[in-house]
């Protein structure tokens, strides 16, 4: 079970954040810079609640394996004969050599430990222990030693685990985010393009960025070409009731999607309709996904933080199949775009982390443009005092994006 102890922060600090946004305060400074609020929003953000560990893409047959980093911890994805995709951790239940190195695939009818051959089934049992009693080995019950199952949750093909395995059930956590993501059928989409940053900031501070478009005008000209900032202050039509945050904004009238130009050099996703095709998505799920729909295209920010002040990012761009058989398709029309604005964000966010290191950020006040931002803000805090990651309660979530 998780410890739900508060964090290791001044709650009248948090108090503050927790006021009307009308007279909300920003996090104090200590929760960017403090290792050991770090260390504790691992257990109980990271660890205690659903953590999104990747795609399913590449699992769609039962025997299908891969082994995956889930921030500091490894895991074996397995697909079972029953459909179901299982998370074990990565580790034989021998000596505790890896089944799989991070990022390798197989493909069997059961896991095999490359190290002493030991066999388990999709299902995690031990099945075989090939020569452990050949030299008066002890006889010992299987059943006592199947692999280590995670709690492990797929949606839309996005894959979640629960290292804590108290945390409430995966459709509390992720609500009504349908709304954002449903009419986009992702599970249908392709990978076109990966990039991989680590930013030199704290992982809230960069959520924070995402929430927001009242930095667009001065950082962003090239979103500014294709979306007016301030079409970004209206939520989704219904407010959330999983543990996100977000909403849209709309595209210039030139503009068929986020591109450098305006122009998608792709297709239309077919199940989004028409009314949603000048539309741009932005949802945060805590603590570690941030989904953007676009018209032709669904852009994934995936991070963990590395440090206090480092954060790993992997920026994931997925395509409908149509788009891969236009003549002439590149996805880099949608990833230079975004690489362009990643990188803006970027040092955003590490000026905002050289003022916390430097010990000259406050709590400040919050904006009607950072609405997106105060509900983010919301459930930090209240996740410090509750030990856990619950819904915004705010009747007033916001919806910014850039």
């Amino acid at each position: 079970m998780a410890d739900r102890t508060a964090a290791p922060i001044d709650p009248s600090l948090l108090e503050k954040v927790l006021q009307p946004i009308e007279r909300a305060l920003t996090l104090p400074g200590e929760v960017y810079r403090s290792p050991e609020v770090l260390a504790w929003e691992k257990r109980h953000f990271f660890e205690g609640s659903w953590l999104c560990v990747g795609r399913s893409d590449d699992l769609r047959e039962p025997g299908d394996q891969k082994a995956v980093l889930a921030g500091e911890r490894e895991l074996l994805l397995v697909r079972g004969d029953d459909g179901a995709l299982r998370a074990f951790h990565n580790s034989c239940r021998h000596r505790g050599h890896e089944l799989l190195r991070p990022g390798e695939r197989n493909h069997a009818r059961g896991v095999k430990c490359p190290y002493h051959g030991w066999v388990y089934s999709l299902t995690g049992e031990l099945k075989a222990t090939p020569r452990f009693l050949e030299f008066g080995s002890w006889d010992f019950d299987k059943v006592e030693f199947p692999l280590e199952a995670v709690p492990t949750a797929e949606w839309h093909a996005w894959v979640f685990v629960n290292f804590s395995r108290d945390a409430p059930v995966f459709e509390e956590h992720i609500g009504n985010l349908g709304i954002a993501v449903d009419d986009y059928a992702p599970e249908t989409l392709l990978l076109g393009d990966s990039h991989d940053y680590e930013v030199r900031a704290n992982w809230k501070i960069v959520v924070e960025n995402y929430l927001e478009c009242y930095h667009c005008s001065n950082i962003h000209p090239e979103l500014c070409r294709v979306t007016p900032p301030e079409t970004g202050d209206a939520p989704y039509a219904d407010l959330p009731s999983g543990v996100w945050t977000g909403g849209p904004m709309e595209l210039r009238e030139h503009a068929e999607t986020m591109s450098l130009d305006g122009r998608s050099l792709g297709a239309w996703i077919p199940s989004v309709p028409r009314s949603r095709r000048r539309e741009i998505g932005y949802a945060a799920v805590f603590p570690n996904l941030l989904i953007s729909p676009h018209p032709d295209y669904v852009m994934t920010h995936r991070l963990f933080p590395v440090a206090v002040d480092r954060t790993w990012i992997e920026c994931h761009w997925y395509f409908p199949a149509e788009a891969f058989e236009r003549e002439g398709f590149t996805p880099g029309y949608a990833a230079e775009f975004w690489d362009i604005t990643n990188r803006e964000d970027w040092a955003a966010c590490e000026s905002v982390q050289r003022a916390v290191n430097a010990g000259a950020f406050h709590q400040g006040p919050v904006s009607s443009w950072e609405v997106g931002v105060y509900d983010a803000m919301e459930v930090v805090a209240r996740g410090y005092l509750e030990g856990k990651l619950s819904p915004p309660s705010s009747s007033y979530v916001g919806a910014m994006g850039g």
